[in-house]
């Protein structure tokens, strides 16, 4: 996970207070963030994307700690009762069990039925995000489930209390053009979609438990029938780079921190030259091993292996865009791509970069490594299954053979 690598980034940064999160996703950088007391504007066009940033960004735990810790303890005493979810994601498909799926339907409609405030049902719903996030059957991604159940399936759901941080910030439900224009930090953060893959399929179940509208549903994986219409010109191959120029420009902030990786539609020199148009532009790059659900290989239907395994590893960059200046040590850590003017050096590549010059270039070292990442550094003790308090599908576990949705995600 990049989070620690951006909250340091992001504090070395000469006059850093406000940081705007146009993407927001599962808040887990928004909530680091604002652990390192940063005030955080997070937006996602998500409503489960939403309600995380609500309990992790928004919520602050002096105001709402009590009254959520006594919702949680009369949520775990209900029974289940079969409803909308035991039907969909445990009979129609296998995402659940159906014991625990019905435990869902009946805390779900609990929760509906108690007109909760913004903050309160933010941290209440994350904590059944996250309790069903213990006890599903996949890979870490929804577009499908595991043809043998998962061992951590079989356990009981338990609603435990988030990890809400003390102190105020902002929950926005915006598109990212429109947050963009509108939302005024000192630095933003953008982790755009870069490929095809939609966040709504990857997390279609949660954004059906916080709307609780029982959609109609299709395919293997039951996804929402509204994902074939909720679309994103950035994950459309022929958008995405006008799409990323016009967010860049209306961004309102001194400085841009921008997440990319190489598995998406634009590559290195296309964002470089995108980007550069605000600034100086500067570089992190991190080498990864890919989503489980990659180093297992493709599947049909039927759960028959079709396709093979390609490769293992990808590399995730991190830029750093600024106004005219960059004030921070570039020194092993950061490449400079461009001159102060924005112009573009020779040298893209790190692997045959020359050293990198100072020139304007001065201040804090980020004590950012580059190259292989080590293991991931945790904000918190997160348990197997767990999501370490802040977001979804941080460290899911392979169990059994993959049983993919056959249709195109």
């Amino acid at each position: 996970m990049l989070a620690p690598a951006i909250v340091r980034l992001v504090r070395a940064l000469p006059g850093a207070r406000r940081v705007a999160d146009l993407f927001s996703g599962s808040a887990r950088v928004g909530h680091a963030l604002k652990k390192a007391g940063l005030y955080v504007l997070a937006n996602d066009h998500n409503a489960y994307a939403h309600v995380l940033a609500g309990c992790y960004v928004a919520a602050d735990r002096g105001r709402v700690e009590r009254e959520a810790r006594q919702l949680v303890d009369e949520l775990n005493r209900l029974p289940g009762r079969p409803g909308y979810v035991t039907a969909t994601f445990c009979e129609q498909a296998r995402f659940f069990q159906p014991k625990n799926g019905e435990r869902i339907d009946a805390i779900r409609d609990c929760i509906e039925q108690k007109g909760l405030g913004p903050e309160l049902r933010a941290v209440v719903l994350t904590s059944l995000l996250e309790a069903a996030d213990r006890v599903d059957s996949t890979c870490g991604l929804q577009m499908a489930y595991l043809k043998a159940w998962s061992p951590r399936s079989h356990n009981d759901l338990e609603l435990r209390l988030p990890d809400c941080l003390p102190g105020p910030g902002e929950a926005h439900r915006l598109d990212a053009l429109e947050a963009a224009s509108s939302l005024e930090a000192d630095v933003a953060y953008l982790d755009p979609p870069y490929n095809q893959h939609s966040y709504l399929r990857n997390y279609h179940i949660w954004e059906t438990l916080v709307l609780w509208d029982a959609p109609g549903a299709y395919g293997v994986a039951r996804k929402r029938e509204d994902c074939r219409e909720r679309t994103s010109a950035f994950n459309s191959r022929k958008q995405a780079a006008r799409a990323l120029a016009e967010l860049v420009g209306r961004v309102r902030a001194r400085f841009l921190v921008v997440s990319f990786s190489d598995e998406g539609y634009l590559d290195r020199g296309e964002l470089v030259a995108i980007l550069r148009r605000r600034g100086p532009v500067a570089a992190l790059e991190f080498d990864y091993r890919r989503y489980v659900g990659a180093r297992i290989g493709i599947y049909n239907p039927a759960g028959v292996r079709v396709g093979q395994v390609g490769r293992l590893r990808n590399r995730e960059f991190l830029f750093l865009v600024g106004d005219g200046e960059l004030d921070v040590s570039l020194g092993g850590e950061l490449t400079l791509l461009t001159d102060g003017a924005g112009e573009a050096r020779e040298e893209l590549d790190p692997r045959h970069r020359r050293a990198p010059e100072r020139g304007e270039v001065r201040g804090h070292q980020l004590g950012v490594e580059e190259g292989e990442a080590g293991p991931v550094e945790r904000l918190d003790d997160a348990r197997e299954g767990d999501l370490g308090g802040v977001g979804l599908a941080v460290e899911h576990r392979l169990a059994g053979e993959h049983g993919a949705d056959g249709e195109p995600v």
